[in-house]
């Protein structure tokens, strides 16, 4: 599969999600599904990395689709207020960059 941008995925999100009449969520829905969506990802990081092996009886998961549920949610977040994924991830760079340019041990640093 060819690999996609931040906004080839906000723009198949915004297709899907426009097939349906119901649309996009509420802000405050769609928190508590990203919400909902990071207690998954925390229990599959604690059952792969953590102390706490699945129960016999649970369901299969993957941290993978806990991520990729993650993705899509914070797709249908920014569309549904008109959020450039792409440019967000931008600004952030750029503030990490720059307010945080001498925050952490270089790998290149000298010794």
């Amino acid at each position: 599969m060819a690999e996609k941008s931040l906004a080839d995925i906000q723009r198949e999100v915004d297709a899907y999600i426009g097939q349906f009449k119901e649309g996009y969520f509420s802000p405050l829905a769609l928190m508590a599904r990203m919400s909902e969506e990071v207690g998954e990802l925390a229990r599959e990081v604690n059952h792969y990395h953590g102390e706490k092996p699945k129960k016999p009886n649970e369901e299969e998961n993957s941290i993978e689709m806990e991520l990729g549920d993650i993705l899509f949610i914070l797709s249908c977040f920014a569309n549904s207020l008109q959020i450039d994924l792409t440019e967000a991830h931008n600004k952030v760079m750029n503030k990490f960059n720059t307010r945080d340019a001498n925050r952490w041990t270089r790998k290149n640093a000298e010794q």
